[in-house]
C-alpha cells in the first residue's frame, strides 16, 4: 500500500490562489522598499552554525534549526562524551551548518564578508524564507517568510523615522489599519541599572515584553522567579502603568532613570522622534504611533528604538512586523562600530491578518485575464496569431487547449476566476471581431482587436 504523502508540522504548500495573493503582498512591499532607496541582496539558506549561534538568547538558540554533517556523521564522535554531556553537545558535535533563523544576523555576516565591495551606508532589502523549530499554532509556522529592510553604517535617527514612514506607507497600500509600537532598549538597560539588576537585563526584559500577553502580576511573579528583589519590582511597577501623552510617560520616566544616563539617553531618542511625528506636517496616514515601555523584543541584538506593528482590526491582533537599531552587531564578525537599523515584515501573518479581514483585492489572484474559447482548428489558429499580439500588449491571455464541451470550457475560466471569456468562430474571423463575455456581469460585446486592448490595459 503507497503511504500517505505528507509534510512537515509548520510547513504549507501554496497552491496558485494563494501564491498570487501572497505575491501581491511581496510586490507591495518589494515596490516600497524601491521607493525608499533600499537594494536588493540574497543569503544562502544556510549559515555555518557558529554564525547564527549565541545571537538570539537562549531561547533562540534553541530553536534553530541545525543540518546533520554529510556521510556519517558519527565517524570519529566520542559518544561516551556525548553521553554525558547531553543532547545539545551532541548537537554541536553533529552539525556544523544550520538553517537561517531570520536575515538580520546573515546580514551582518554579509556586510562584514563584503565590505570592500559595497558604500556605507548601505540600504539593502531581503525577501526569502527563515526557519525556526517552534511549536506549530495558529499564526506560527516552523518555515515563513521575512521582508527585511535594514541600512546599516549609519547612526542617524533619521532612518528610525524614515522606517516608520515605510511601514504606515506599506501599510496603507494593504489597507491595514496598525498600531506602531516603540520603545527603546537604553530605557530598558536605565531601568534595569536603577533597580539594580543590571546583571539580570535579559531575564527581566523576557518578562516584561510579556505584559500584554500574561498580565502584570504574571509577569512580576516571572521576575520573582528569576530571583529579581522585591525592591526592583517595587520600582518597576510605576513604569508598567504609565498613562497620558508620550510627552507626559517621558516626564514620569525621566523621574524614574534621573540617575542612569543610558536611560535618559533612550528617552532623549525617543523625543526625538515623537516630535517629529507630532506636527501636523508629519502625521502618518493610517497608522497610530504608540509608545509602549514594556515593548522589549526577544533579540538580544538590539540597543536602541525597538519597533513592533499590530493590526488594529479583526481578530487577529498579531505582530506583523518588527525591527530596532542595532550598534554593533557587525562586531561579532570583526568589523566594530557599525550602527545599523531594520525592520521586519512577517508575509505569512500579513497574509492571514489579510485573509481574515477579506481584503484581498479581487485582481490579487488573478493571472489570466482572457480565456478564448476553442472551437476547433480553424479558429484554434486563427486565435494562436492574435495571442502574441495581446500579451506583448501587456494582457495575460490563453487558448483553452482543447475542443471540448463549452460548459467544461468556461468551467475552466470560473474556477480560474478568469474574468473574461473570448469567442471565435466564423463569423468573427471574417469580420475580425473577438466577441467577448464578461463573466462577472455576464454581459456579452464585440470589439476589433485594437478596441480590446484598450479595454482590457
Amino acid at each position: 500500500m503507497a503511504e500517505k504523502p505528507s509534510i512537515p508540522k509548520g510547513t504549507r504548500d501554496f497552491g496558485p490562489t494563494e501564491m498570487t495573493r501572497r505575491n501581491y503582498i511581496f510586490e507591495t512591499i518589494r515596490r516600497h522598499f524601491r521607493r525608499y532607496g533600499y537594494l536588493p541582496i540574497e543569503t544562502p539558506a544556510m549559515e555555518n552554525l557558529k554564525t547564527l549561534m549565541g545571537k538570539y538568547g537562549e531561547e533562540g538558540d534553541r530553536l534553530i534549526f541545525r543540518i546533520l554533517n554529510s556521510g556519517d556523521f558519527l565517524e570519529g564522535a566520542n559518544l561516551q562524551e556525548i553521553q554525558t554531556k547531553g543532547s545539545l553537545f551532541a548537537a554541536s558535535q553533529f552539525s556544523e551548518k544550520a538553517l537561517r533563523y531570520d536575515l538580520t544576523v546573515p546580514f551582518a555576516r554579509f556586510v562584514v564578508q563584503h565590505q570592500n565591495e559595497i558604500s556605507f551606508p548601505f540600504k539593502r532589502y531581503q525577501i526569502q524564507p527563515v526557519w525556526r523549530a517552534d511549536r506549530p499554532q495558529k499564526g506560527r509556522y516552523r518555515e515563513f517568510f521575512q521582508c527585511d529592510a535594514d541600512v546599516i553604517g549609519s547612526d542617524s535617527l533619521l532612518n528610525e523615522i524614515e522606517l516608520i514612514r515605510l511601514m504606515d506607507d506599506v501599510f496603507s497600500d494593504l489597507t491595514i489599519k496598525t498600531t506602531i509600537k516603540i520603545n527603546n532598549r537604553k530605557i530598558l538597560s536605565g531601568i534595569a541599572e536603577v533597580t539594580g539588576e543590571s546583571d539580570r537585563i535579559v531575564e527581566m526584559t523576557v518578562a516584561i515584553d510579556k505584559l500584554d500577553k500574561i498580565g502584570e502580576e504574571a509577569v512580576l511573579n516571572e521576575m520573582r522567579e528569576k530571583n529579581i528583589s522585591e525592591n526592583a519590582i517595587e520600582k518597576i511597577k510605576p513604569l508598567l502603568a504609565l498613562k497620558g501623552s508620550p510627552a507626559q510617560q517621558f516626564a514620569q520616566m525621566r523621574n524614574v532613570l534621573s540617575q542612569s544616563q543610558v536611560g535618559l539617553k533612550g528617552i532623549e531618542e525617543l523625543e526625538f522622534i515623537f516630535n517629529y511625528f507630532g506636527t501636523t506636517t508629519h502625521q502618518l496616514k493610517t497608522a497610530i504611533l504608540e509608545l509602549d515601555i514594556t515593548l522589549a523584543r526577544g533579540l538580544n541584538y538590539y540597543t536602541g528604538a525597538i519597533f513592533e506593528v499590530k493590526s488594529n482590526e479583526g481578530d487577529l491582533k498579531v505582530s506583523i512586523t518588527g525591527g530596532g537599531r542595532y550598534d554593533d552587531l557587525t562586531g561579532i564578525f570583526g568589523l566594530k562600530g557599525m550602527s545599523g537599523v531594520g525592520i521586519s515584515f512577517g508575509a505569512d501573518r500579513i497574509y492571514d491578518v489579510l485573509s481574515s479581514l477579506e481584503r484581498f483585492p479581487e485582481d490579487a489572484g488573478e493571472s489570466t485575464r482572457l480565456l478564448f474559447v476553442n472551437f476547433g482548428e480553424q479558429e484554434s489558429r486563427w486565435v494562436m496569431d492574435l495571442l502574441p499580439i495581446l500579451r506583448n500588449a501587456g494582457i495575460n491571455c490563453e487558448l483553452y487547449p482543447d475542443k471540448s464541451k463549452m460548459t467544461k470550457q468556461m468551467k475552466y475560466a470560473d474556477d480560474k476566476k478568469i474574468p473574461y471569456v473570448a469567442l471565435v468562430g466564423s463569423s468573427e474571423m471574417e469580420q475580425g471581431k473577438i466577441t467577448v463575455k464578461d463573466m462577472r456581469s455576464g454581459e456579452q460585446n464585440s470589439f476589433g482587436q485594437n478596441e480590446l486592448i484598450e479595454k482590457l490595459k
